[in-house]
């Protein structure tokens, strides 16, 4: 005889789940599913000439692992209101509200701190650098300084072989010295020629003299003469000598021109003896010019860089020898045209060097280009044909370092970090630093 089972608890016998709002959609559920496994687990029932079937293979079946429910659902109890973040993590609110407001702090800071520079990376260090060469051309005898030295102005750089100037020198030298003798026996012949003159002039004062008392003489026996009293043979005697005196001053005014003309001569002499005497002093000069280009020296102080001297080698008048850094260096920074609005030359300036990080050096403003770089290039740029597209351009601008480090080489090219000082006024920052 079959067995049927009982019932479960809260289910009909048929397994239907009795409709009970009040009951829990769970329970309900559960209810619902043991209902129909009992009914599964009745025996079949058994037909007249059939034989009854084997049971078939009963499942078990695993309830889902049970879940909460939210209220108010299934239900007519309200939902219960959820708590806030700041209810569930008051501590790490208050924490992360905190952060968030000394961040705010620390970026406005920095925001009005930096409002008071202007910076670009677009800087080198720039210097007239200049190659060094002979002026007069021979083999390099020495070479007393070797590559990225310091030197002060005057020091040797190299030495060329002098032998050849020096024969130069001792022979311009002599040539002065022929010019001089020769300057002096003019000067000699001067004097002896005024010397001359000079009796020649007392030859013609001596004749004027004779003259007078000749034409006294001659007009004194002609009157004589004429009356009786003297002979006509005195007469014709004074007459001769009065014409002898004539012509004895005729000649020696004659002579007196001659040495006159001949000291003209011997002065023209002289100024060529002093022409050449000039140019032999000259020619001397330039000797020791020569002699001392020999001696290649620094013109001022600065690194020695790229050194290709070396000894026994000949070097050709201009041929460079080396290239010379000065000390005199500075800053060469391509502002963009937007940031020149507050630059003016004198306002203080901070370097960073890239090869020198942990340095700072001061500076300022010397001067601001006027007009672009690409506007002195090689090839301009000529925006008045084709298409045109504004870009913004920089101007470079010239900041001198005043304390430049001494035992660092900084040279042509070297990249720097610039930060202009366009406002004086102290930030917030540095007031709030000064007040600590």
């Amino acid at each position: 005889m079959a067995q049927h089972a009982t019932p479960a608890r809260g289910t009909s016998p048929s397994g239907a789940v009795p409709d009970d709002e009040t009951t829990p959609a769970r329970e309900r559920a559960v209810e619902a599913w043991r209902g129909r496994e009992q009914a599964d687990s009745s025996p079949p029932v058994q037909l007249r000439g059939r034989t009854a079937p084997e049971p078939a293979e009963r499942r078990v079946v695993e309830l889902p692992a049970e879940r909460e429910v939210p209220q108010g659902e299934g239900t007519d109890q309200p939902a219960a209101p959820q708590r806030g973040v700041l209810r569930r993590h008051p501590i790490g609110t208050v924490l992360g509200a905190l952060a968030l407001a000394i961040l705010a702090a620390i970026g406005y800071l920095y925001y009005d701190y930096a409002a008071h520079f202007e910076s670009t990376d677009d800087a080198f260090i720039a210097a007239r650098q200049f190659s060094i060469a002979p002026k007069v051309s021979g083999y390099i005898a020495a070479v007393p300084v070797t590559d990225n030295q310091h030197v002060h102005a005057g020091e040797v750089i190299a030495r060329i072989d002098d032998r050849d100037y020096r024969t130069a020198l001792a022979q311009a030298e002599a040539q002065v010295d022929a010019a001089q003798a020769s300057l002096k026996n003019l000067d000699a012949q001067i004097e002896v020629q005024q010397a001359q003159i000079a009796s020649g002039q007392a030859q013609v004062d001596q004749a004027q003299a004779g003259l007078v008392f000749a034409q006294q003489q001659a007009q004194r026996y002609e009157q004589l003469a004429r009356t009786g009293s003297g002979t006509v043979q005195n007469e014709q005697q004074y007459s001769s000598q009065l014409r002898q005196q004539q012509a004895a001053l005729t000649s020696a005014q004659a002579n007196l021109k001659v040495a006159q003309r001949q000291l003209e001569s011997l002065q023209a002499q002289r100024d060529s003896a002093d022409a050449n005497l000039a140019q032999a002093e000259a020619q001397r000069d330039q000797a020791k010019l020569n002699l001392s280009y020999t001696t290649v020296t620094a013109a001022q102080s600065g690194r020695i860089v790229n050194l290709t001297a070396a000894k026994g080698q000949f070097a050709a008048q201009g041929t460079a020898l080396t290239q010379f850094v000065p000390d005199d260096i500075w800053v060469t920074a391509n502002f963009k045209e937007t940031q020149l609005d507050h630059m003016r030359p004198g306002q203080a300036v901070s370097l960073r060097i890239d090869a020198y990080p942990e340095r700072e050096i001061r500076g300022h403003v010397d001067s601001v280009q006027s007009g672009s770089g690409p506007a002195f290039s090689l090839l301009p740029p000529e925006n008045a044909t084709g298409n045109y597209v504004k870009i913004v351009q920089r101007v470079p601008v010239k900041l001198v370092m005043d304390n430049p480090p001494e035992d660092a080489a900084l040279g042509p090219g070297m990249s720097a970090v610039p930060y202009v000082r366009i406002n004086p006024a102290p930030s917030l920052y540095e007031r709030l630093r000064s007040a600590l």
